[in-house]
């Protein structure tokens, strides 16, 4: 886009991908539910409550700019999630459940 003396125009005509994570029940997760479109922060969150939060019950709802969100690749699928067996102390065999104690 340019301006009417030829000089290139700062505005832009898309918009930013935000992703919407959405609470459907009180101290549940936040879950993904899609995407949206939209100039900015406020106007993602409607345009997510218009498109995400007519069918559900909706108890909160974030949207995050798409790229602000920092992710793995394919290619990190080896050593970035292997096991540490090295280390059997983030095992829960590894801890003993006292008697007496009941819920676990």
């Amino acid at each position: 886009m340019t301006h009417t003396d030829g000089s290139p125009s700062t505005l832009s005509t898309e918009w930013d991908i935000y992703e919407v994570f959405v609470q459907s029940k009180s101290g549940g997760p936040h879950e993904h539910f899609g995407s949206v479109r939209a100039a900015d922060p406020e106007m993602a969150l409607q345009n997510a409550r218009d498109v995400y939060g007519r069918r559900d019950i909706v108890l909160s709802m974030w949207v995050v700019p798409a790229q602000e969100i920092t992710a793995t690749t394919p290619s990190d699928e080896g050593p970035f999630f292997e096991a540490s067996y090295d280390k059997p102390y983030r095992h829960p065999a590894f801890y003993k459940v006292p008697r007496g104690v009941r819920n676990l």
